[in-house]
């Protein structure tokens, strides 16, 4: 399952949850507390997401955007799991 993030670096908290919306696109708002250099944002992104979907962080990839704030991020689920999965990420995206 593959979807679009919005990161906001250096926030007070982690957290997942909100509409970033670009014109015809939308994104789920993935904000983190670690700074944007070197990486460490995109771990805290993929250890923020794999929290609220209830999954692994290795089974969290950052697929596109690994410099920038707007992100595609890929889910490696469990036969089965999508419907959940996308069940949820409907939920965070309120």
């Amino acid at each position: 399952m593959r979807f679009a993030v919005r990161v906001k670096p250096g926030a007070r908290k982690d957290s997942v949850g909100g509409r970033w919306d670009a014109g015809e696109r939308s994104a789920l708002v993935v904000s983190v507390a670690a700074p944007a250099v070197e990486g460490k944002a995109n771990e805290a992104v993929r250890r923020a997401v794999a929290k609220a979907f209830g999954v692994r962080r290795q089974d969290v990839a950052i697929v596109a955007g690994d410099r920038g704030r707007d992100k595609v991020i890929a889910l490696d689920l469990a036969p089965g799991g999508t419907t959940a999965a996308e069940r949820r990420l409907a939920e965070l995206l309120g």
